[in-house]
């Protein structure tokens, strides 16, 4: 079971997600989409590598690693302009502070745009610690396959508020799609995987 309020610790893998508060959507137009990416480059790209995405109307999926220890500190020492900051500050709980600030600055941007008030997400984003491989493999084919199984799309290639394009075309990403394609061999057999539904894929992965 998740922890929601574990420690982000760094060099590891994590599944990040999170929805809205009750029958409210994440995602009211198509900019929005746009616009959380955004986000995420401008505060969790300098702090955890992105292995794929998935963004529904109403919720969210990341799998990330957080950086190493020296790349961390060497963000937030650039960032705070003070060399001795780290010092006096806790590396896990500052990593946490750039997920906070990451939804907080989505969340008044739509709030803004949509002239509503008050929290937008669940409290407390839930992320899950990745300990095996053969569950981080499931776990790509997870995110990727949610568009479907919330019966959005017929074919992940027709939801373009996912990775799954990205690793299969796009040469300019954010997504570290060269490990990604890696962990399913290759890029035709990376696809091939995607056909699958769940319950097929329990006896790729047993």
């Amino acid at each position: 079971m998740q922890n929601k309020k574990q420690i982000l610790l760094h060099d590891t893998f994590y599944h990040i997600y999170n929805r809205a508060n009750g029958n409210e959507n994440i995602f009211i137009t198509e900019g929005n989409y746009a616009f959380f990416l955004k986000q995420f480059k401008q505060y969790i790209h300098p702090i955890a590598y992105l292995y794929c995405y998935c963004l529904l109307p109403n919720h969210f999926h990341f799998l990330i690693q957080i950086k190493s220890e020296n790349e961390l500190n060497n963000f937030f020492n650039k960032e705070k302009g003070n060399l001795t900051f780290l010092k006096f500050q806790n590396l896990e709980k500052l990593t946490s502070k750039q997920f906070s600030n990451f939804f907080s600055s989505y969340t008044q941007a739509l709030n803004k745009e949509q002239g509503r008030k008050g929290s937008l997400f669940m409290k407390n984003f839930k992320r899950k610690k990745i300990e095996n491989k053969q569950y981080l493999y499931k776990l790509v084919h997870y995110i990727h396959y949610n568009p479907i199984e919330a019966g959005l799309c017929q074919h992940l290639s027709e939801w373009r508020y996912s990775s799954y394009n990205a690793i299969c075309f796009d040469a300019n990403t954010l997504i570290k799609k060269e490990q990604v394609i890696e962990w399913f061999e290759d890029l035709e057999n990376f696809k091939f995987i995607h056909t699958l539904k769940p319950k097929e894929l329990e006896i790729v992965f047993d």
